[in-house]
């Protein structure tokens, strides 16, 4: 086996992984794709060759992608078709980007627990949800931040 195949074999690896844990197959499919080429960029149509997929799936994938931070377009002197890659810091900002999530789950718990009884056996485990998130939101973002200046030589 080439050492091609066996990007594209690791890279579809990933991207059952990832949709086993819940991202859109497509989406996953083509993040792995950009992840794993050798090439600098890909264009949609590089995409839908390489994974047999339909256009209307690696645009729908690629405009999450874009959504999400992972990749960007890119201008590529010479061609018509807009050409993707994935972002410097991609996982960075991923990361960072779950810092609103944290927030929306302290949020929930808060509401539970404006109903609830302070002794109640709900409301023990919705503090500890809150106490959780709290702490995950308050150390994530500066273990982000230190991994990025570590990163980047800053």
């Amino acid at each position: 086996m080439d050492s091609s195949q066996q990007l594209r074999d690791a890279a579809e690896k990933l991207a059952l992984i990832l949709a086993q844990g819940g991202m859109q197959k497509a989406t996953a499919r083509v993040m792995t794709a950009l992840l794993y080429t050798e090439q600098a960029t890909m264009t949609a149509a590089d995409l839908c060759e390489q994974l047999t997929i339909s256009t209307g799936a690696v645009s729908t994938a690629i405009k999450q992608l874009i959504q999400n931070g992972l990749i960007e377009r890119v201008p590529a002197p010479g061609s018509r078709r807009d050409h993707f890659r994935f972002v410097k810091g991609a996982w960075a900002t991923l990361m960072s980007q779950q810092n609103a999530m944290y927030a929306v789950m302290r949020g929930a718990a808060q509401e539970g627990l404006d109903v609830l009884r302070e002794e109640s056996v709900a409301a023990g485990r919705l503090h500890e949800m809150q106490d959780f998130y709290w702490y995950m939101e308050r150390e994530v973002l500066p273990l982000i931040e230190k991994w990025r200046q570590q990163y980047n030589g800053a």
